[in-house]
């Protein structure tokens, strides 16, 4: 789902079946480059190697970004408890992304 940050910049949400969000976008400047970055998501998304599994500072607490083939960032998620959620977590963007649009 696109919105529009209080400084006048585009970002999108991938939200799962059940609307937890499973992604967050970078900021973009135009609209249009927000569209080419959930393009870019929903080509990449399948792809396991896309997906760079992180661990907090702490080491507590475990996320993920997914990468484009550039590298560059498309998305990143917040903290899971545990491995297995943060497994689960990719599991559910790999399948939202195929049915993502850009409402918004």
């Amino acid at each position: 789902k696109m919105q529009k940050s209080s400084n006048d910049q585009y970002y999108w949400n991938l939200i799962a079946a059940n609307n937890e969000k499973l992604l967050t976008s970078e900021l973009y400047t135009s609209r249009a480059s927000a569209l080419s970055g959930i393009d870019s998501t929903k080509a990449n998304a399948g792809d396991d190697d896309r997906y760079d599994r992180r661990t907090s500072d702490n080491d507590r607490q475990f996320y993920f970004v997914l990468t484009g083939r550039n590298g560059q960032v498309l998305g990143t998620r917040e903290m899971y408890d545990s491995k297995d959620a943060r497994e689960r977590g990719i599991g559910a963007a790999k399948e939202s992304a195929g049915r993502a649009g850009a409402e918004g």
